[in-house]
């Protein structure tokens, strides 16, 4: 019984595959689609990619800041004294989630749902009448998203089950247990390399394509896997193959709807908001606090609830911007002003760019920008070996002269741009990524990969409890090198006989 349930599981994800209208942004779904009647012409393929691309929509309004965010020094969530019930949220932001946790259970199987569609159009594309150009993309597309969501499951769970073909019978269902992480790492980069290889350049996409990944995006992604493994000479060889791509003038115009998929764009998830479509972002309403009315939001229509006040901006990261630093009012806000004054509750600016209808945005999320690239070129050329001057500084201090912020030099007269050795560069490196990519997703995974994890969490972990000490928990905020991994979901431990991950 146990195998038919998970069939069936996988039966109906084959039902959610998204229909194709006038662009490649305006996907609406349609769910009366199955085997029997789909994979026929090039048309079902290209709505079976497209059924790949929209799983990330909704892993990108929760699962993906919420895991990979929150769970940092960067953002926590505003306390809701009078509406419990999100403590599954809180959890995770406290490392007290277990393998109960019903938001993790969502996170690994979304994230496999998305893998299964991936699986499907590699499944059918070679009996699909169709260009041998057109199915060599659609392979690349989907292996770059199935390397994606490999590598965001390899790094929250470490080794997971490998699954690389449609289950197509109940005999199929059970996976062969987890792999290694390397071996999820080795097809991490089988799939990105054949990705990179075969995938056009953004420049080739015509307007109403854009927003597919592209043959930069592989390689960008690519050298992130590298880096997280340490494997440095490797990653600059991946990261100095994305070009094509440059900073936008202003850190503001970014993240502006009306730039969507810009010159800095690599990779970012799509989101639109029409009537009749269920494609729109809602992340402004999310993150501002449940107590600011429509001050924050600017949106009559909606009223704020238990479902706001989450991935609030700390102290650490408030306080972690520079005197002068362009990209901290870009990025947040320390407070509302309401009928009885300032209310001192920091958000985050970034996603606030207005709605389209009541409730619903079109705000995209950016997943890779070139000031990510340009970082991660430079950390690796500083650990292959320190140079006093040269493309690493230079490639740091265009994202800071963009900020507003004076250069890093090697004997720098000013303490605090003096840059001396490579630990001294790597420090500024970090530091740089930590209000750059200030909510995107990447603060988690960088304190993981350089080690400092453990010991950054839980000093800050000290401050949180140390502003109100009886709202927390026993045991809040205490990381330990057994907690970095999620646990596996106990319900995934059961069904599929996985070995917990220890805690």
């Amino acid at each position: 019984m146990k195998t038919q349930s998970k069939y069936l599981l996988v039966l109906f994800f084959v039902a959610s595959l998204l229909g194709c209208k006038k662009d490649f942004l305006n996907q609406a779904p349609e769910s009366s689609l199955t085997d029997v009647n789909f994979w026929k012409t090039e048309s079902d393929l290209k709505q079976g990619v497209n059924g790949a691309y929209s799983s990330l929509r909704g892993l990108g309004t929760f699962s993906f800041w919420l895991f990979g965010e929150m769970r940092s020094d960067n953002t926590t969530f505003q306390y809701n004294a009078p509406q419990r019930g999100q403590e599954n949220r809180e959890q995770v932001d406290q490392f007290l989630a277990n393998s109960a946790n019903t938001l993790i259970q969502d996170f690994w199987r979304d994230t496999y749902t998305s893998i299964f569609r991936c699986n499907d159009v590699i499944d059918h594309v070679e009996g699909i009448p169709m260009s041998a150009a057109a199915k060599t993309q659609a392979i690349g597309e989907v292996k770059f998203l199935r390397a994606f969501h490999y590598f965001n499951l390899v790094r929250q769970f470490g080794g997971v089950p490998l699954r690389l073909e449609v289950t197509k019978s109940p005999t199929d269902a059970p996976s062969q247990g987890r792999a290694t992480a390397e071996a999820v790492y080795n097809q991490i980069i089988a799939d990105l390399n054949e990705a990179a290889n075969t995938l056009p350049d953004a420049s080739a996409y015509p307007a109403t394509e854009k927003g597919r990944v592209s043959k930069g995006s592989a390689n960008a992604l690519l050298g992130e896997v590298y880096m997280t493994q340490k494997k440095f000479a490797e990653a600059l060889t991946a990261l100095r193959k994305v070009t094509g791509y440059s900073l936008m003038p202003t850190y503001a115009s970014i993240f502006l709807t009306t730039n969507k998929n810009n010159a800095e764009s690599i990779f970012e998830i799509q989101y639109y908001s029409t009537a009749g479509t269920n494609l729109s972002s809602n992340f402004m309403y999310q993150f501002a606090p449940f107590n600011s009315g429509t001050i924050v939001t600017q949106d009559p229509g909606t009223n704020l609830s238990f479902t706001s006040g989450w991935n609030t901006p700390t102290t650490d990261l408030i306080s972690a911007y520079e005197t002068g630093d362009q990209r901290k009012d870009v990025s947040l806000a320390q407070g509302f002003t309401g009928t009885a004054g300032f209310v001192a509750v920091p958000y985050i600016k970034k996603y606030n760019q207005g709605f389209v209808q009541p409730g619903q945005t079109n705000v995209n999320f950016p997943v890779i920008r070139y000031a990510d690239v340009m970082l991660m070129i430079a950390e690796c050329l500083n650990e292959q070996a320190f140079a006093t001057s040269g493309e690493a500084f230079n490639l740091l201090n265009a994202i800071r002269t963009r900020a507003g912020l004076p250069a890093k030099t090697s004997g720098n007269p000013i303490a605090a741009l003096n840059v001396n050795s490579q630990n001294a560069f790597r420090e500024a490196i970090y530091q740089e990524r930590k209000v750059e990519l200030a909510f995107e997703n990447h603060r988690w995974f960088d304190l993981v990969r350089t080690g400092k994890a453990v010991e950054i969490m839980n000093a800050h972990g000290q401050k949180e409890i140390a502003k109100s000490p009886s709202q927390f928990p026993i045991g809040a905020y205490v990381l330990t090198p057994n907690k970095i991994l999620l646990p596996i979901p106990q319900r995934e431990v059961i069904l599929d006989n996985l070995t917990q991950n220890p805690q």
